[in-house]
């Protein structure tokens, strides 16, 4: 996966003094550095939209916007954006207002990964922000397996989520707290089923299939009281890239 940095430091441009990224990537894509001849060092980061009361955000890094378009609900980045390393504000803000509603500060470090998910409603919102650890599932790469991990993103902070992931016999079960973004564990790959309850009636299931070295994040979602189908308890996933064996 370090090979992919190597393509990054070329696609991060300055503008006044700040950060803009001029291009989407996916995670651990392969890349041809043989005529790289930058060394400027950059971080990586993917950005979600999951307060359902928020139709269009945007993601800020102090001051400098990190998305050209606005994030509906539900929706994120499309891919890892590269960002200069540090100490940085991630902000949300409605896209046709220049006030963050929410922000957090995070300190990025070269060559890591980083996600970020705008959870909230009701005028209460917050940024969670968490490194993915994706250089870590390297030496698992030759297993029969995919990785996966879930966030949620359920607006009842009162209730925790009780999670299930399984596939067959393996069962990953969790009792996730508001905001929580679990690690990223190792499934068989084929068909998997995603089980979630908050309180005593919100629950939702559906089954996704894992393919051998992909990467998921499964995103819980919704608000348990809504009575707008598509603003309800929901499953929804992303992948967030592909694991390789590295090779000598």
């Amino acid at each position: 996966m370090n090979k992919l940095f190597n393509s990054l430091r070329k696609s991060v441009l300055p503008i006044t003094g700040m950060v803009a990224v001029s291009v989407f990537f996916s995670a651990c894509s392969k890349f041809d550095n043989e005529n790289s001849n930058t060394n400027t060092p950059v971080a990586a980061l993917m950005a979600f939209n999951l307060a359902p009361d928020k139709p269009a955000v945007g993601i800020g890094l102090s001051g400098s916007s990190l998305t050209n378009m606005p994030l509906d609900y539900t929706n994120y980045t499309g891919g890892y954006k590269a960002i200069f390393p540090g100490t940085r504000q991630v902000e949300a803000y409605d896209y046709s207002a220049a006030t963050p509603f929410a922000t957090t500060s995070q300190t990025f470090v070269a060559n890591k990964y980083y996600s970020s998910f705008t959870v909230g409603a009701g005028g209460s919102y917050k940024n969670v922000v968490v490194e993915d650890k994706l250089t870590e599932l390297d030496s698992l790469a030759a297993k029969n397996e995919g990785f996966v991990r879930y966030v949620n993103g359920i607006t009842d902070s009162t209730n925790a989520a009780e999670v299930s992931i399984a596939n067959g016999a393996k069962v990953i079960n969790g009792s996730a707290a508001y905001a929580t973004v679990s690690e990223f564990q190792p499934v068989d790959t084929g068909s998997v089923t995603l089980n979630v309850k908050v309180g005593v009636n919100a629950t939702a299931n559906r089954t996704i299939t894992v393919e051998k070295g992909k990467i998921y994040t499964v995103l819980l979602v919704g608000t348990p009281a809504s009575t707008d189908p598509a603003k309800g308890v929901q499953i929804k996933f992303i992948q967030n890239g592909v694991v390789t064996p590295v090779t000598q």
